[in-house]
């Protein structure tokens, strides 16, 4: 069995990635909530299973993931939001550049094929290599390259974004940043 104080740290410093990856499955605040909650409680209830100086975060992100499925598989089939209707009705206008970007990307996220979307944020958002999101996800670690690969090129169209020109702030937030600093 792990050490109790560790093992309770670190329950507690995943949940916000826990959280980040049950929203993107789950498309729903509430949902996710309750799918990081049934997570944290089976981890706490089967911590002697855990094997200490494996990753935590990976085990965790494993019981979330097999829940939500096995949650999808109990409520049978849920109703598709594809053309953002449902989504459109909980969006608030941002008030910031970056705030309508992020909106953007979410929108275009909310497009990809499910199995893709895991993929990418697991990679990509949640800082896994792609061997744990193999792990992960239960396939081969070319599997998940290729995922990644195919999301990461469905994005860019959906965002219509043609280079890394296109990427982090606009031309006038980096002569405002970079007036800043000095040589």
């Amino acid at each position: 069995m792990s050490e109790l104080p560790e093992f309770k740290a670190g329950l507690v410093q995943a949940i916000p990635s826990l959280r980040a990856f049950a929203v993107s499955l789950a498309h729903n605040a509430d949902r996710a909530d309750d799918l990081v909650q049934e997570t944290l409680v089976k981890a706490w209830d089967k911590q002697s299973s855990f094997e200490q100086g494996t990753n935590l975060k990976a085990w965790l992100f494993t019981i979330l993931r097999n829940e939500f499925y096995s949650q999808m598989r109990k409520r049978g089939r849920e109703v598709q939001d594809t053309e953002g209707i449902m989504t459109a009705r909980l969006a608030i206008h941002p008030g910031q550049q970056g705030r309508m970007d992020l909106e953007d990307f979410r929108r275009a996220l909310a497009l990809l094929p499910e199995d893709q979307r895991e993929a990418v944020i697991l990679v990509g958002a949640s800082g896994f290599s792609y061997e744990e999101a193999a792990q992960i996800c239960g396939c081969a670690v070319g599997t998940v390259k290729s995922r990644v690969s195919r999301a990461r090129t469905r994005l860019q169209e959906l965002l219509a974004i043609s280079g890394e020109g296109e990427y982090g702030p606009d031309a006038i937030s980096s002569q405002v940043l970079g007036s800043g600093v000095s040589g």
